[in-house]
């Protein structure tokens, strides 16, 4: 944010007498947002939705879903208790939806409770809840701290106020840094790349905001602070899809918790079903607590605060604890002091390394072990169980450049930033090396000088499970790989291709590849001097060439594109399939004209001046002139 906004409708200044909001057109603001919702917590009712802004933009289905998600599972127990005291808190949920093209839809909720002893149940809670299909936490979190605290000032008027000007917001474009106008200020925005984007991610970034994954923006040092040495196991779990139950005591810690382990992954998209607060009163919750005993765990990343889930969802294998119920929960970033196994100390990495060692520390460990997970039933404790045995190692030089600087807010909060930063650059570099012995698979090729283009593109190599394998345990994991993973490195190769972030993943970037190899020969095509090369063509070739040049321009004109790209790409096209039947034989020249639609292509076209940089208007003229005579 550059500074605090005054909202004020498009189109003119704050003041009395100006002019009601002007109505956003519905596919402007669906490009970012699907719905804004006011959502009030009743007595009687439960959760009730107040407001949904545009009208009937919810089923009813969704609005139910919608509204068990935007509240903790109960008022809070964790803060202070005043006479009256207002308590604000922003987390974000996700469920599925067949109306959504990805499948999902993301809320981000604003909730604000109100504890006053002279209310019913001592207190009131509300939320203020924006929908979208796009995993933009770094638009829409900031986006809410201007519209939650609207909405309790001006109700349902901020709303309206605030689609107006997300309405006027320029469509999204992934892996863009974006300014936003909202009221008189910008939210500035990098949002992640498309999945299916073939730009390979550059390391060392070059610019620590630049996002490379979903949730770039998310805290994993505060997230992850009580257990940094586990941070590589968790990197694996995430790799290969494994199912994982992530308990906090607030909304917000374990939704920027999944954020988090989500946003371990860049660049690898994350196919696997996670939900940053999940609650049982969602519809998938009675399918997974009815699972037999012994059945595997779909691969899910759950985000939960009800201790009720440890004994409902016994069969998932892998259960981590973390934040604190301390007074700045909602923060998610502890301050107070917290077990000898996770004090705060200057170099985390060293004092962790010690602490684990500890005679408390290991009988701590023993009692976990122990009791499992319904521990947590007790005393809240930052921990993992698991029985994965992982094949990354711990990087401890990266945990002892870590710094912790104690329980000053706002120092804790800056240095939280350098932390991030370190960790994210470690965690990006580890998955693209991971990554890059798929590289060979999905590498766009380009003509050689010697090579026409106008033939066919070489198709990419085919991919085989046993034969990646085999040929990358003869070479080695690289360089980087080999000094932070085990003997046993090939594991993680084989689960992560028989896990459920292989494929999709793969998929998506060999289509990206394909349509990129595509691009980069009709580029060629464009660029060719096709005197130079029938120079050098054997009779047979040309007759190829010139059957080639025909299937590409035929494919150009019936793919009915009239940009001016396209149409300089007929012209071209033209001109060479010309030059080509020039030098063919008399005889088979005759041949070719027999063919009334042939003849209407090679029918020359007296030349036009051209601007520079722009195919001449004849150009268009000529391709629409070929599209009509094709079409008859």
């Amino acid at each position: 944010m550059n500074r605090a906004p005054s909202l004020s409708p498009r189109g003119g200044p704050t003041s009395p007498g100006s002019a009601p909001n002007p109505t956003p057109r519905p596919g402007a603001l669906r490009r970012w947002v699907l719905a804004f919702c006011i959502i009030r917590f009743d007595l009687e009712q439960g959760q009730v939705v107040e407001e949904c802004y545009p009208p009937d933009s919810l089923t009813s289905d969704h609005q139910l879903v919608v509204a068990f998600s935007s509240f903790p599972d109960s008022m809070s127990h964790h803060h202070p208790r005043h006479r009256s005291s207002i308590h604000d808190s922003i987390f974000s949920f996700r469920f599925p939806s067949a109306d959504i093209c990805d499948g999902f839809v993301y809320g981000y909720v604003f909730n604000r409770q109100r504890q006053d002893e002279r209310l019913p149940r001592g207190g009131e809670q509300k939320s203020v809840v924006i929908l979208s299909h796009s995993p933009y936490t770094s638009v829409f979190r900031p986006l809410l701290q201007i519209l939650g605290p609207l909405c309790f000032d001006i109700g349902r008027t901020a709303l309206e106020l605030v689609a107006s000007h997300v309405a006027a917001w320029p469509s999204p474009t992934p892996g863009r840094a974006l300014d936003l106008p909202i009221g008189g200020a910008a939210l500035r925005a990098h949002l992640p790349p498309a999945p299916d984007d073939p730009a390979p991610a550059q390391f060392p970034p070059p610019n620590a905001s630049v996002a490379f994954g979903l949730f770039h923006e998310a805290d994993l040092f505060a997230s992850f602070r009580g257990i940094l040495l586990h941070l590589w196991t968790l990197w694996e779990l995430m790799v290969v899809g494994e199912p994982l139950l992530v308990i906090a005591p607030t909304p917000t810690q374990c939704s920027e918790a999944v954020a988090a382990l989500v946003s371990l992954l860049a660049p690898l998209l994350c196919s696997v079903d996670f939900r940053p607060y999940f609650t049982i009163h969602d519809p998938d919750f009675a399918r997974l607590n009815s699972l037999p005993e012994g059945y595997r765990f779909p691969p899910m990343v759950l985000g939960v605060t009800n201790l009720f889930f440890l004994k409902a969802l016994r069969n998932i294998p892998h259960v981590i604890s973390v934040g604190s119920p301390s007074l700045n929960a909602t923060r998610a970033l502890p301050a107070s002091p917290r077990s000898p196994s996770t004090a705060q100390i200057s170099r985390p990495g060293r004092q962790l390394l010690f602490d684990r060692l500890s005679p408390s520390s290991l009988l701590n460990a023993v009692k976990m072990r122990r009791e499992g997970p319904l521990t947590l039933m007790t005393k809240h404790t930052e921990a993992i169980w698991s029985s994965y045995n992982p094949t990354t190692k711990p990087d401890t030089a990266i945990l002892n450049r870590l710094v912790d600087a104690g329980v000053s807010q706002r120092i804790d909060e800056s240095m939280s930033v350098v932390n991030n930063e370190i960790l994210r650059r470690h965690f990006l570099e580890l998955t693209t090396n991971f990554l890059a012995p798929f590289g060979p698979y999905m590498r766009a090729t380009i003509p050689s000088e010697t090579n026409s283009p106008f033939g066919s593109p070489p198709a990419l190599p085919p991919f085989k499970a046993d034969e990646f394998l085999s040929s990358l345990a003869a070479r080695g994991p690289g360089k980087f790989l080999s000094k932070r993973t085990r003997s046993n490195w090939l594991d993680l190769y084989r689960r992560f291709l028989e896990g459920k972030n292989f494929m999709p993943w793969f998929q998506k970037k060999r289509a990206a590849a394909e349509q990129e190899q595509q691009r980069l020969w009709r580029q060629a095509r464009m660029s060719a001097d096709i005197q130079k090369l029938i120079s050098n063509m054997s009779e047979l070739e040309i007759v190829d060439s010139f059957n080639a040049i025909e299937q590409h321009l035929l494919a150009e004109i019936q793919s009915a594109n009239d940009s001016i790209e396209s149409s300089a790409t007929c012209c071209k096209l033209k001109a060479d399939l010309q030059a080509v039947f020039k030098v063919l034989p008399k005889d088979l020249q005759e041949l070719l004209l027999a063919n009334p639609k042939r003849a209407g292509l090679l029918r020359s076209s007296p030349e036009s001046p051209k601007l520079p940089g722009h195919p001449s208007i004849q150009c268009m003229a000529i391709h629409e002139t070929m599209l009509s005579f094709l079409s008859q």
